[in-house]
């Protein structure tokens, strides 16, 4: 069983930076991909950045020059560097993994989500 387990949200004021981590734990054979995404109350859950096993990435317009992604391959780890954070920025954010749980099983899993709130 795969578990995705999301810590580092909470309260900061619009300017400051916040630092998300996911650890992913379990039984797996490969993760081929990782990602955070977010969901605001009454929004649809939306990309914020995602990154490969060879660590290339990608981000929303929203998060471009402003938020960095990274991994830790060796202790499948998963951070976000949020700086400069906006009230529009709150939402809960939500680690996510493309895994191989087996050589042939591959899915989708998510974690339970960490609340990021951007306010004075």
């Amino acid at each position: 069983q795969v578990e995705l387990v999301e810590s580092g949200g909470g309260l900061v004021q619009p300017g400051g930076s916040l630092t998300l981590s996911c650890a992913v734990s379990g039984s797996f054979f490969q993760i081929v991909s990782l990602g955070w995404y977010r969901q605001a109350p009454g929004n649809q859950r939306e990309l914020v950045a995602t990154i490969n096993s060879g660590h290339a990435t990608n981000y929303a317009d929203s998060a471009k020059g402003r938020f960095a992604i990274s991994r830790d391959n060796a202790a499948n780890t998963l951070s976000l560097q949020m700086n400069v954070l906006k009230p529009e920025d709150t939402a809960v954010y939500y680690c996510t993994g493309k895994i191989y749980s087996t050589t042939i099983q591959f899915d989708d899993y998510w974690g339970q989500g960490t609340q990021v709130t951007v306010s004075p």
